[in-house]
């Protein structure tokens, strides 16, 4: 569907880009993920038409569409600041880009109604200025106009950042289930690992201008190809050397272990070694509880189910279990 060979971008003598190659399938929800300055938005306008790479192609369905304008694109866009006309009713926003393109009266009103419907704005929002309206449906109106022309293509750069944390979780099941429901092949851009995770098919993992992994958010997260991967997506444990000497580790290598593979007080299992610690701390989220763990040179962070009966008190001594199979290693630097 969209693919990118090659890609490099230059702004002056700085290279924003190095050699981006993606390969976006019919239908997918497919987010580029980083940190602030990675690239991951550089990437989605040069795919919009925005910025022109120096060298490499953008291609949508085996044709190179790299040189061919904004408008041609068949694209639709969902900015960060959504990019609405406040003054303007909702009605006319999501018009807009069908007047641009001279259909008839009947016909806007028909595409405008249906698309609506479909993104939850009833007949009165439509009536109402944009800055009437709440951060939440000011995203679902830029969704509606984004998809109303019939894009093959929405491309999303940070969509949600501006609204509160609980809004963000709630528009983003919804986003999802919108995308699933139209079946259009969807970019995401996102600093948020855990919208990511959350929303998509497949993720590119961008760093300082290339892309360190792609694939589902089991892979990178598991499976993370990369040690900045590994200590980007969600939270991790360095294995410090005592342990790491412990469990049978190289020391050529910088070992990690997610939170939520070790296990306090457990009976030991094969293959797994278990290391004495003092409660330091912890976090109650109510389903989980986040414990901080002192372990000799270092403090384990480790995540238990809430079970309601075994619950930890700062200062008390437990084990903590680590598989040698869950721990994920990279050369030292």
């Amino acid at each position: 569907m969209i693919e990118l060979k090659n890609i490099v971008v230059k702004f002056d003598d700085f290279e924003a880009l190095h050699n981006i190659n993606v390969d976006v399938k019919e239908g997918e929800f497919f987010t580029f993920l980083g940190p602030s300055g990675c690239g991951k938005t550089t990437t989605l306008r040069t795919i919009t038409g925005f910025i022109e790479p120096v060298s490499g192609s953008v291609n949508v369905d085996g044709k190179d569409i790299t040189n061919v304008p904004i408008e041609n694109r068949n694209i639709g866009i969902v900015f960060q600041s959504y990019a609405l006309f406040p003054t303007m009713t909702v009605y006319d926003n999501i018009a807009f880009g069908l007047k641009v393109k001279k259909l008839k009266k009947n016909e806007i009103d028909e595409k405008v109604r249906a698309i609506a419907k479909k993104v939850d704005l009833s007949d009165e929002q439509l009536k109402k200025a944009v800055s009437q309206l709440s951060g939440g449906q000011q995203q679902r109106v830029a969704i509606a106009r984004a998809l109303v022309t019939g894009p093959a293509i929405i491309c999303m750069d940070e969509p949600l950042s501006n609204l509160d944390a609980k809004l963000r979780v709630q528009l983003r099941n919804e986003l999802k289930k919108m995308q699933k429901d139209f079946g259009i092949t969807t970019i995401y851009v996102t600093h948020d690992q855990e919208e990511a995770l959350t929303l998509s098919d497949r993720i590119a993992v961008f760093n300082k201008g290339y892309i360190e992994q792609i694939g589902t958010p089991n892979e990178v997260y598991n499976h993370s190809a990369t040690e900045f991967v590994c200590n980007f997506i969600g939270d991790i444990n360095r294995i410090e050397d005592d342990i790491a000497r412990k469990m049978g580790l190289s020391p050529e290598e910088n070992h990690f272990v997610r939170l939520e593979r070790l296990r306090v007080n457990r009976p030991a299992e094969e293959n797994e070694t278990q290391v004495e610690g003092v409660i330091d701390s912890r976090e109650y989220y109510g389903l989980y509880i986040k414990y901080y763990i002192r372990t000799g040179e270092q403090t384990l962070k480790v995540i238990e189910k809430n079970d309601g009966i075994n619950i930890y008190e700062p200062g008390e001594k437990v084990t903590v279990g680590i598989h040698k199979a869950d721990v994920m290693s990279y050369p030292r630097q």
